[in-house]
């Protein structure tokens, strides 16, 4: 597979470094020369030049291209790349970095973004993920916002504990597809028994989210379902690129 990354600081130097020990040809773009040296990597290509400008995404060819990874720590940047990338060279895949999160709402499709990277959130995430029980934690949004993989760990006194997968009516558009058990991942079937603590990953759309969590919201006295939290701050568009 052959990778094109703009920016070739700590996160593309990573990037880089993981696929190239996987065997992947790969082609850094960064502006400046002296991070060749400072990288470290051994078995990359490089590309001295602006990752924004069409004469150097030419020079690069990335019509040739399987996946373009924009990594740099300018999500003004990592959106022109990405944009560029998919209409004027038709690049399969395309990954940005999101620096800051509020600007998370920028990189979908439009903008030519199939996968959107954001760190901070996705490590707000792991955290809640570790922590929290009794609650759909996102995990990562999937092609170009539309899907996400969510995980709920089951408290003891959810009203799913000792059903069976088959008997829970989950969302239409929501799909369990791992169980989680004993440290140990389980394939899912219409038999298995929903148990205390049994982590349940899905793959959800983000507007099945919310019913998601409605479902599986704990009971209240009275029988009906209990309030469940919003999946996510929403974001006023007129901070973009705010920080």
């Amino acid at each position: 597979m052959k990778v094109i990354i703009a920016g070739a600081g700590s996160v593309g130097s990573s990037i880089a470094r993981e696929l190239l020990a996987h065997r992947h040809e790969v082609l850094l773009v960064d502006p400046k020369p002296e991070v060749i040296g400072r990288s470290g990597l051994r078995g990359a290509k490089w590309l001295i030049g602006d990752a924004c400008e069409l004469s150097t995404l030419k020079e690069a060819r990335v019509d040739e291209a399987d996946v373009v990874v924009s990594a740099t720590g300018d999500d003004k940047v990592n959106l022109v790349v990405s944009l560029l990338a998919k209409t004027e060279f038709g690049v399969g895949r395309t990954v940005g970095r999101v620096n800051n999160p509020k600007n998370d709402w920028m990189f979908d499709g439009s903008w030519g973004v199939d996968v959107a990277v954001n760190t901070p959130r996705l490590m707000t995430a792991l955290v809640e993920e570790a922590v929290e029980i009794g609650d759909v934690v996102r995990l990562l949004t999937l092609q170009t916002g539309v899907s996400s993989l969510v995980e709920f760990t089951v408290p003891a006194d959810s009203h799913v504990v000792g059903k069976t997968v088959g008997q829970i009516d989950w969302p239409e558009d929501c799909t369990l597809v791992a169980i989680l058990r004993d440290q140990k991942p389980v394939a899912p079937s219409r038999d298995d028994v929903v148990d205390h603590r049994d982590e349940l990953f899905f793959i959800s759309t983000i507007a099945a989210e919310d019913e998601l969590r409605r479902l599986l919201a704990p009971q209240t006295e009275s029988g009906g379902e209990g309030q469940a939290r919003p999946a996510e701050a929403g974001e006023d568009e007129d901070d973009a690129f705010d920080g």
